[in-house]
Parts: structure tokens; sequence; C-alpha cells
């Protein structure tokens, strides 16, 4: 299986201009392999996915997944967003199974599937609580066994991690780790933070901004799972950090005054920790 993205670029039209958003974009993922899409706000990063989704059509360019041209939603991609888009008015054992529901898997086998990957992500004694009852994490985790649910090829994720705290944005990403490693999906990831990219994916892929182009990929050698404290971690980190800071600088650039700078901003800057200080 290969993901593939060919001469892909987006325009939106609005009254007043047109905006290149995306500006021909190559590239193919492997089969198994973990993705980081990684860039400034506004370099068309979730754009980008939601095109792979086929939630979004392509200005011009296509797409493709096991040599068909993507043009719609499918059961071959599965999504996650910042929000957990669950129902609340289902308990967590119907809103994992609610996919296979709706596409007809018998009762019995849902069931059983749904308990697998609610087991997988460590949530089997919350299968009867609301969804209200449930921490931000929590609900993560059972949007992300939803996800697993149909046997996607592809798992596609718009910075699920961005709104929880850094305490438990670490334990998800670690536990993603590993169910990525028992599941051998292909998984295209969205953040714009350089120590999440890092620490996930087996390739990064850096956007350029204003349009969104890719700039540079850096392929990620380190022993799995890996954790935050890893010092090589910061070693890589830093490496990337000097690419994205200048896409960065460009878009703060537009938006600030004229005498704001990147270094006294201390933008690039993650407060949970130290890596990238200075840089």
């Amino acid at each position: 299986m290969s993901l593939t993205i060919e001469g892909v670029s987006k325009r939106f039209t609005t009254k007043t201009k047109k905006s290149l958003i995306l500006d021909n974009i190559n590239i193919s993922f492997k089969d198994g392999e973990f993705i980081c899409l990684l860039g400034p706000s506004g370099c068309g990063k979730s754009t980008l996915l939601n095109i792979i989704a086929g939630l979004e059509q392509p200005t011009s360019g296509k797409v493709f997944l096991d040599s068909n041209e993507i043009k719609n939603v499918g059961v071959d991609r599965a999504m996650m967003f910042q929000d957990s888009a669950l129902f609340p008015w289902l308990k967590v054992i119907d809103n994992v199974e609610f996919g296979m529901k709706i596409a007809g898997v018998p009762k019995e086998e849902r069931r059983d599937k749904a308990m697998k990957y609610l087991r997988m992500v460590h949530l089997t004694k919350f299968k009867n609580s609301y969804i209200h009852e449930l921490s931000g994490g929590m609900r993560q985790r059972v949007a992300l066994a939803r996800a697993l649910t149909l046997d996607s090829k592809v798992l596609l994720m718009d910075e699920p991690f961005s709104a929880l705290d850094s305490q438990t944005k670490s334990i998800l990403q670690l536990q993603l780790q590993k169910v990525w490693m028992q599941t051998k999906k292909t998984i295209v990831f969205v953040t714009h933070n350089v120590e999440e990219a890092v620490l996930l994916a087996d390739r990064v892929v850096v956007m350029a901004a204003n349009p969104g182009k890719i700039k540079r990929e850096f392929s990620i050698k380190l022993a799995r799972p890996r954790t935050i404290e890893n010092i090589d971690l910061s070693y890589v980190v830093a490496e990337v950090m000097k690419d994205l800071k200048e896409e960065v600088e460009k878009v703060a650039r537009s938006e600030y005054d004229s005498d704001w700078s990147i270094e006294e901003s201390g933008l690039l800057h993650n407060p949970d920790n130290n890596m990238g200080n200075g840089i």
C-alpha cells in the first residue's frame, strides 16, 4: 500500500481575493510509515490532510491510495480531529462501535472489535461511561479506538493532542507510538510542535508558508518507543527547529508590528521543557 500526492495545489477564493494555500505538493508515504506534517499556522497542513481524507478537493493535482485516486471520503482512511467529536448521548462502547454500526458490521463482531481497541487504549473499565464523565485525554483515547475499529489503511490525525495539558499529552504520545507499533497503520499526523513531530515520526515533513510547500524532510532514526526525556531527541529537534524558525518568522512578520523580533518573543520556546531553547 502506498499513499501518493502528485502536484497538489489548493486555492481559496473569496469576494475580495484569491489565496494560494498549497503550491505543487509532491510526496509519497510508505506502507506503515508514521509521517508528521510540521509547519507554522496557515501553511496548509490541515488543508492537505483534509484533501487526503477526501473532505476537500485540490484545485489541481491528485492523491492516490493503492493507485486509486482519492476523490471522496472512504473507509480506507480514518480521521481524528483536535476535538474528539464523540456523541455525548452515547456510552463509550457505543461511540466506539458507531462507525462499524453504520458500515453494517454485525453486533457481536463490532462488540468484540470495540473491546479489542478499548483494551489497546486501556479504557475497558469505562466502556459504560458517558462522554461528560471522561477527561479530555480519555475522550481522545475513545476517539482513537473508534478510528481504529474500521481497520482503515491510513489514520489521519489533525493535532489531536493540542488542547491537552502537557502531562496528558506525554502519556498519549507514548500510547500512540505503542498503538502504531501494534497496528502498523500508515499515520499522517499534523502538528505545529517540533518536539511532538520528532518524538512520533519516522519522517518529519517541514512545510513552508505562504503558500504552503514542502521545504525539507527529516528521517528520524531514533529507537522506539521514544520519550521527551531522551537526550538524543533534543539534537534532532534543534536541527528541525532551524528550518522551521525561518517559516515561523516569515508568518509572524506579516502579522506583527515592525518592531517585533523572534529572538525577543521566545516564540519557538516550549514552556514545558528546555529543548531548543535559544535556537
